[in-house]
Formats: structure tokens, C-alpha cells, sequence
């Protein structure tokens, strides 16, 4: 099958593919007389499971550790648990950065008035770091106050 059907057969756009092919994550297509990429049923499970660990966010590096142990027939599957557990604490660690940065955009939207008037701590804040600290010391001794 060509690029294109090999794209909507595994849901990974043609500009993705040739990506993955570049990193080599999927080994280069075979190619007809004419120079157009052919793809097999094999070349789309790859595809496949590639959009799998992207949905769950698996870097592409740990996607090739995971294409390499799927491929591996003698593997164990403690293996795959670490990587999948190391991955989970990966995005623990993104959960709570993200917690961070709601908290402190949370600190300036209550340090905003909101009003008619041109004043704005959120701009003043994403445009001096002095303005960060400042917001979420006032924030947060209103929290506390309540």
C-alpha cells in the first residue's frame, strides 16, 4: 500500500511516517519503479503500535526501546514494566510541574481586577519575574487570610 493508505489504515498522518522512517523507528519503505514508498501490513502494526506509545506519551526514544523489546520474542517482561513504570513517574513529575503552573496562573488571575482599566498583573507578571514573586506571595497570603 502507498504512503497515503498506509496513513489512514494506522492513523499516523504521511508527514509522521516519513518522520519515523527518518529517526529509524520504521525501516525504510520499499519503493516501487516509479519511487513512491510501498508499505506492508507489518510496516502498518509497527505504525500501529508507534501511535499507541505516542498516545500515552511515550517519548520517541522509549517508543525504540519498546519497538525493540516487542520485536524481541526472548524479552521479559519486566522489562517492559520498568520502561512503563519509569514512564509513569515521568509523568508524575509533568503532573505536578503542570499543578505548579495552574497554581501560579491561578495566583494572577486573583491578582487581576478585571476591570475597565488598563493595569494587569498577569501582563505585568509574563513580563518581569519580580512580578511572578510578588503575585503569589500576595496570593497566597490571601489564601491563607480566608
Amino acid at each position: 500500500m502507498n504512503i497515503g493508505e498506509a496513513a489512514s489504515v494506522s492513523g499516523v498522518s504521511t508527514k509522521m511516517i516519513r518522520h519515523y522512517e527518518s529517526l529509524g523507528l520504521l525501516p525504510q519503505a520499499s519503493r516501487t519503479s516509479s519511487g513512491y514508498r510501498q508499505y506492508s501490513d507489518k510496516d502498518v502494526s509497527r505504525l500501529r503500535f508507534i501511535r499507541h506509545c505516542r498516545d500515552l506519551g511515550f517519548s520517541l526514544d522509549r517508543i525504540g526501546e519498546l519497538l525493540d523489546l516487542w520485536q524481541n520474542r526472548e524479552r521479559s517482561s519486566r522489562q517492559v514494566k520498568t520502561l512503563a513504570q519509569a514512564h509513569i513517574a515521568e509523568l508524575d513529575e509533568k503532573l505536578k510541574e503542570l499543578q505548579e503552573m495552574r497554581g501560579a496562573l491561578e495566583s494572577l488571575v486573583q491578582c487581576c481586577n478585571g476591570d475597565d482599566r488598563p493595569d494587569c498583573p498577569i501582563i505585568e507578571t509574563l513580563a518581569s519575574e519580580a512580578a511572578v514573586r510578588s503575585c503569589a506571595t500576595t496570593a497566597q497570603a490571601r489564601k491563607k487570610a480566608a
